[in-house]
């Protein structure tokens, strides 16, 4: 067990408070991984004061001066990639071949702003005037709230604070208080890396008190939020109040199409790794499967075979395939949803209860769970249920999928497996989600390409790649007149 405290200008400080909470393992809940400050506003104060000095001598140095310190920070991450993985392993409880792949990415996405801090551009274009140039630029705008959520503890929290900090601005990030630990190690391999004091700082605590602290205060720019489409809106809300910047990636309800073409191997292990990889806690999780009628029957005694050989267990465990769920409420909430299934009148295929065998006794664990003659309008069919929990649907054809896949408020990830090449490209015209796989599970997103949905998913803006930078910076357009004399765009241009 670790004692952890909010680090704010350099400083490990305790909450002005004086409370605190426990972070404890989900595989076994006896294991206390650390304990935090349960932080207030008047700790947010502080954070925001340290980061508002902190920028003004930040913004001023060089982009490839501060790539040098994600190339040192990516470094630092590598030697430390299994102690970081066992960690989020113990506090998250994703099986550790996923938390090493989880680690990877804020390796790679460390490694992406080391190169951007070298390229990053404007445009250069003409202008309709002699004797004058014209370009533009992209500037930073001050100090961020980076709230991340506990499912990709080290991943998500990469994919804001690189972009955030590269770009010149400072920041405050607020981890989940399920996964507060990762976030805290990042953090510190930050500073050691050469991010000077106050540029990055992290506050622990609800989101309740030191969320809404940030979203609120006027000196905060922007949002940077990854979580639920309800807690979205309302952070849309209070950031429209006062034009806040505000970036948000939230729900999905994503389906995996498998028309009657399809290798059905292949897509067996697509959805399979999609549905039940970090036991269904992804926003991109296959928690639809939608099969072609003439395979239906064939693709669903598959299905059920595989799906009851995954093996559960402490993540720890190199031979586990599922995880614990991430906590005793979340574990209810899958339930709830099973409950629902049976109620609309699905078919529980296979799972559908608590699992407490043996040392999973100790932790919060659900058996992958399988519901077929799922109609799309059901609940468990358009609600985000965040756990492993598939829902079968059979479409009569083609287009009957497509419209089944975008039958619901979401929009993030899609895929469909078939070998036909015209219809592969009609899926990527139609499907209304900001990612799409062809002959691919719904998850597995790389960290140099833009990451983001439609509709309730988010608000436009794509994490990953370059447009990650676009979020961080303001564009700045700039003339250069060096004519010597007067003059009228558009009526100097175009008066004879």
């Amino acid at each position: 067990m670790k004692e952890y405290k909010n680090f704010i200008n350099g400083k490990f400080m305790n909450s002005q408070s004086g409370r605190t909470f426990e972070n404890r393992n989900p595989a076994d809940w006896d294991e206390v991984v650390g304990i935090f400050p349960k932080s207030t506003a008047d700790d947010i104060n502080v954070a925001i004061e340290a980061s508002k000095k902190a920028y003004k001598k930040w913004r001023d140095v060089p982009w490839p001066k501060r790539s040098e310190i994600m190339r040192r920070a990516a470094e630092i991450l590598i030697e430390k990639k299994e102690d970081v993985a066992k960690l989020m392993t113990r506090e998250m409880g994703k099986v550790i071949k996923e938390t090493r792949g989880d680690v990877q990415e804020g390796i790679d996405t460390a490694l992406y702003a080391s190169i951007q801090g070298r390229k990053y551009y404007g445009y250069t274009l003409p202008s309709e005037l002699q004797n004058k140039s014209c370009w533009t630029r992209r500037d930073p705008l001050g100090v961020w709230g980076l709230i991340t959520p506990w499912n990709f503890p080290i991943a998500i929290p990469s994919w804001k604070i690189f972009p955030c900090l590269l770009s010149g601005n400072t920041a405050i990030i607020k981890p989940a208080t399920y996964t507060p630990a990762c976030a805290g190690e990042l953090v510190q391999i930050l500073h050691e890396a050469g991010v000077p004091d106050g540029v990055l700082n992290i506050v622990y605590g609800g989101g309740g008190e030191i969320g809404e602290a940030l979203l609120h205060h006027e000196d905060i720019v922007g949002i940077s939020f990854t979580g639920s489409s309800d807690i979205g809106k309302r952070i849309g809300e209070v950031c429209g109040q006062t034009l806040k910047r505000c970036s948000l990636e939230l729900g999905g309800k994503n389906g995996e199409v498998v028309l009657r073409d399809a290798n059905l191997d292949l897509a067996l292990d697509g959805v399979l790794w999609g549905a039940f990889g970090t036991t269904g806690q992804r926003c991109t999780a296959t928690s639809r499967l939608i099969l072609e009628e003439p395979i239906y029957d064939t693709f669903i005694e598959m299905l059920k075979t595989k799906t009851e050989k995954l093996r559960l267990g402490n993540g720890l465990d190199e031979r586990v395939d599922v995880g614990p769920l991430v906590s005793e409420a979340q574990r209810e909430t899958v339930h709830s949803y099973v409950e629902i299934g049976k109620k609309e009148g699905a078919t529980l295929l296979t799972g559908g209860e608590v699992y407490a065998e043996g040392e999973c006794a100790r932790g919060w664990f659900y058996r992958p769970t399988v519901f077929v003659d799922v109609l799309p309008t059901m609940r468990i069919a358009q609600e985000e249920i965040f756990g492993p929990v598939l829902s079968v649907i059979k479409a009569k054809n083609f287009e009957e999928a497509i419209e089944i896949l975008n039958g619901t408020v979401y929009g993030l990830s899609s895929s469909i497996y078939t070998k036909d090449l015209a219809k592969a490209h009609k899926a990527i015209e139609r499907a209304e989600t900001g990612i799409v796989y062809i002959n691919a599970q719904t998850i597995g997103a790389e960290c140099h390409l833009p990451f983001g949905g439609m509709k309730n998913t988010g608000n436009g803006h794509r994490e990953g790649g370059w447009t990650a930078y676009e979020i961080f910076t303001e564009v700045k357009t700039v003339y250069i007149d060096y004519s010597g004399t007067l003059q009228k765009a558009q009526i100097d241009t175009w008066e004879k």
